[in-house]
């Protein structure tokens, strides 16, 4: 017999989201108050320093540390069998959740004595509500509709929109078929009499079987719209990838072979096999546009203008001399080719688009084109003033179309940064100060306009109370927002998200933290801990050329180090080179050992060189810039001048 010991059971499965589990889990203790909780965290082997932040940080929690990623399921039934609330409730850890959040749904289950399972509404980091919230069976022909996109035609039909039940409202409290996984709360006693959570699922679908199971067993699932939550990875754009794609549709067909049968069940697979092959498609169609369509772009214009240029010197240069077909089949595409590469090689197309670079890979680009015209033979050598006069209406012509580009996507002209973005905090005084310190910390580099608090502030960087929130938004153009969790509650922070839409980007700083989370984090300037941040060093054509940098910087100091006897530096270098000509080291390496980094070599020389004593409280934050905005310029200058 079953007796209970705490009414709350709390688990949370992890695997590398070290900053987002740290917010959860503050907003969790926040919400517990004085319900009597347990709070478990199954780490599934994380290599991000999460285990460690957990034991600082959260002592109270039971950490239960995987030596390999078992999967959710299996982790979640971990802590299942050794929970002892009346309730379990499987949490993300990359969600937020609102201080009247488990007073509320814990009030309502026990009111709702059918209650088998409950959920509740969820927004992404913008504020907009998630429709997988609530969903229906993915039967045959829901999966179907769902496929053919007749669900996001008709979302608010009965007949069409059966898989996010577009047709209730999402304001009220609905019975539901299935539950998201994300915030789900079951029953104790439910899992004791229909079983834990099937492991042969490794990831996504197991709540769907779960949700099945609890109406099998004679419970119903509830959407409870009283309260809701913040789910940063809802609005993942991951889920266009072909691994999602993979193992969503594996875990469909488990289900399918799990709980259909007959016809029904080879419907079921012919759809999801269906779905596999069409999402693959779109999906490789989506990386390639996404990651090549501005090169694909340039490429035509750089060929259409030595094209035109070639017509030109032939008319009026050449008189009516006419190039070999060999210019145009050959010769054109191998200047279009070699300008593409360099300008990709120099991370010319990382965003916002930088025009020193763009010239300077422009300029590389000549000279390797120059070099190789060099030593083709004679009756090749068509003309070096198409290339000479080439770079410059190739460099014209780039510069005009990024200029246009840059214009119609963030409508400024105003190139040092990638939008016009205007920034506030919620929050106090104090907030502001320390909040200030760490973006400027990490070059946030556009404008911070002040802070908003009810309590009056002499600070010129006070704009007022936040009844006043919109007209400040309004008056300044503001189009981010920073919610400081020591002085704003969760609960208001969801508020204003709702209120002022999609169209501002929003930002949390957890109370007592040196970082900033938000779900567009890959779209800042400046330092965001988030899920989408992008680190320069964890991309291989980044690497390679790091490693071509310090192979290159080797060969120069290893043919010509009597010309550079007198540098400083010089002892030290030739005294690893072997080292790095070999691999074993890197010229610039991290100034600490940092687990939560893309791996390098370690460095002859660290990158917090240049660090001062009032800047020791980010030293540890300094290799995560390098690795976040690494080129080879950084070392270049980390060597010479330094």
């Amino acid at each position: 017999m079953f007796v209970v010991q705490v009414k709350l059971s709390i688990i949370i499965v992890n695997y590398n989201v070290k900053h987002f589990l740290e917010q959860c889990l503050k907003s969790v203790y926040q919400a517990i108050g004085t319900i009597d909780a347990e709070v478990f965290v199954v780490d599934n082997n994380s290599i991000d320093g999460s285990q460690n932040m957990v034991k600082s940080l959260f002592p109270k929690v039971i950490l239960i540390a995987n030596s390999k990623n078992t999967g959710f399921s299996t982790a979640n039934n971990q802590a299942i069998k050794k929970s002892q609330g009346e309730y379990v409730l499987l949490l993300n850890p990359d969600t937020v959740v609102p201080e009247n959040c488990f007073e509320s749904i814990l009030e309502f289950a026990d009111n709702t004595p059918d209650l088998g399972g409950c959920g509740v509404p969820m927004v992404d980091g913008q504020g907009t509500y998630l429709p997988e919230s609530k969903r229906g069976l993915p039967t045959p022909e829901v999966a179907f509709y769902k496929m053919i996109g007749l669900n996001k035609v008709f979302p608010n039909s009965k007949k069409f929109g059966k898989y996010h039940l577009g047709y209730l409202d999402a304001d009220k409290n609905h019975e539901v078929e299935i539950l998201a996984g994300a915030f789900l709360l079951i029953r104790k006693k439910v899992l004791d009499q229909i079983g834990l959570l099937d492991e042969t699922f490794f990831m996504y679908g197991e709540d769907i079987d779960l949700s099945y199971r609890i109406l099998q067993g004679g419970w119903k699932n509830y959407y409870f719209s009283g309260t809701s939550i913040i789910h940063y990875k809802g609005e993942s754009t991951k889920k266009l990838s072909t691994n999602y794609v993979k193992v969503f549709y594996k875990a469909m067909v488990i289900f399918a072979e799990k709980h259909y049968t007959g016809g029904h069940q080879k419907l079921f697979k012919l759809f999801i096999n269906t779905a596999i092959y069409a999402r693959a498609i779109i999906s490789i169609c989506v990386t390639f546009l996404r990651r090549f369509w501005i090169p694909f772009i340039e490429s035509i214009l750089i060929f259409g203008s030595l094209f035109i240029l070639k017509n030109y010197w032939e008319e009026h240069i050449k008189g009516i001399t006419t190039y070999p077909s060999e210019m145009l089949s050959i010769h054109l595409p191998y200047y279009t080719l070699v300008w593409i590469m360099t300008i990709g090689f120099n991370g010319s197309y990382q965003s916002p688009f930088n025009f020193s670079k763009l010239a300077r890979s422009i300029t590389i680009g000549t000279f390797i084109i120059l070099i190789i015209y060099g030593l083709l033979p004679n009756h090749l050598h068509f003309s070096r003033g198409i290339i000479l006069f080439g770079t410059l209406l190739v460099a014209a012509v780039l510069f005009l179309w990024r200029t246009l580009y840059h214009l119609i996507k963030y409508k400024t002209l105003d190139f040092s940064q990638r939008y016009n973005v205007k920034s506030i905090l919620i929050g106090s005084e104090k907030n502001w100060n320390q909040l200030s310190e760490i973006l400027n910390s990490y070059n946030k580099k556009y404008q911070q306009i002040g802070f908003v608090s009810d309590k009056k502030s002499s600070s010129p960087h006070w704009l007022g109370t936040k009844k006043q929130l919109r007209e400040i938004i309004e008056i300044y153009g503001i189009n981010e927002v920073i919610f400081s969790n020591d002085s704003v509650s969760t609960q208001y922070t969801i508020q204003i998200m709702n209120e002022m839409g999609p169209e501002i980007h929003y930002f949390i700083n957890p109370a007592e933290s040196n970082f900033v989370i938000g779900s567009q984090s890959k779209n800042t300037n400046g330092l965001y801990f988030g899920e989408q941040i992008e680190l320069n060093l964890s991309k291989k054509e980044y690497r390679t050329q790091k490693r071509i940098f310090d192979l290159s910087i080797a060969i120069i100091l290893g043919i010509g180090f009597p010309i550079f006897i007198g540098f400083k530096k010089t002892r030290k270098m030739l005294y690893n080179l072997k080292d790095i000509i070999f691999g074993k080291k890197t010229w610039i390496g991290y100034a600490a050992p940092n687990e939560n980094l893309p791996p390098i070599k370690s460095g002859v020389f660290a990158t917090d060189h240049k660090l001062e004593e009032k800047q020791a409280l980010f030293q540890k934050n300094i290799d995560l810039l390098y690795a976040k905005n690494y080129n080879v310029y950084m070392d270049l200058r980390a060597i010479f001048l330094s």
